[in-house]
């Protein structure tokens, strides 16, 4: 099986790779564009929204979750696209600073984020999607760099709504700088954010990716089909040149979360 980096190095100019959920586009001898989206419908501040939730918040998880896709392949987010299926004022504008709060966290300049919203058409639920364009180079890439022998360990605690209430400032949570710091960790290979497929669904793909097998550890912090929701965690592949332990510790520190192993790859 290639690998990403083979695909993309065998890509015309233009040429589009899919892996996972993100898009790659061969741009030139070295250079990737890196395109991740989301949507959400249904929650919201308006009257039929299934969960109820502010403005602010909503655009704050609706732009995490492709910020933190684009940044655990290795790329740079540098345009965020959101798309508001609800009218300017005052819905819309809530939103946004939501959204804007989540771009300037990523490093994004204000100018950089583009969008629409519908003042045609009266809406009674909210509708949300956001779009991240990022850039990197071949070699920057991290998706299938996770190898045998790798521990994977799970950085924050899983959540989802509305079985869970939470916020984006939870401890608990993954951000956009957590999981920027907890990939800089030596030894750090590869990280896959978590979302509504559960925990074991995203280890069976990063052993995948790695061309191995997932051996589970015994005891899970969460149940292994717990959704992170809007990558409220993330999968993280380190060698575990110090022990399982130290691999864990480090994770922990450098995220400020907390960490759990949760399997081996062999």
């Amino acid at each position: 099986m290639r690998t990403l980096q083979e695909r993309l190095a065998g890509a015309a100019i233009w040429e589009i790779v899919r892996e996972r959920d993100l898009l790659y586009v061969r741009l030139a001898d070295t250079d990737v564009l890196v395109i991740a989206a989301d949507s959400n419908g249904g929650l919201g501040p308006k009257p039929a929204d299934t969960v109820a939730v502010s403005g602010w918040v909503l655009g704050r998880f609706a732009t995490r979750v492709p910020l933190l896709e684009v940044i655990a392949a290795g790329a740079t987010p540098t345009i965020v696209v959101d798309t508001l299926s609800v009218e300017r004022e005052p819905t819309g504008t809530a939103i946004l600073e939501g959204v804007r709060a989540e771009t300037a966290a990523a490093g994004i300049p204000l100018h950089a984020v583009t969008g629409s919203t519908e003042d045609n058409v009266p809406t009674v639920a909210t509708g949300v999607g956001v779009t991240v364009i990022a850039r990197a180079r071949l070699d920057e890439l991290r998706v299938g760099r996770a190898r045998p022998g790798d521990v994977v360990v799970l950085v924050g605690r899983p959540k989802s709504a509305p079985a869970d209430v939470f916020g984006p400032d939870d401890p608990e949570v993954l951000s956009v700088g957590a999981l920027r710091a907890a990939m800089g960790v030596p030894g750090v290979h590869e990280a896959l954010p978590v979302g509504s497929s559960g925990v074991a669904a995203e280890v069976a793909a990063l052993a995948r990716s790695a061309g191995a097998r997932a051996e589970h550890a015994p005891d899970w912090p969460v149940a292994s089909d717990q959704s992170g929701g809007p990558s409220t965690a993330a999968l993280v592949a380190m060698s575990p040149t110090n022990g399982v332990a130290a691999a864990v510790d480090a994770l922990r520190t450098a995220s400020g979360l907390p960490t759990w192993p949760v399997a081996r790859l062999v």
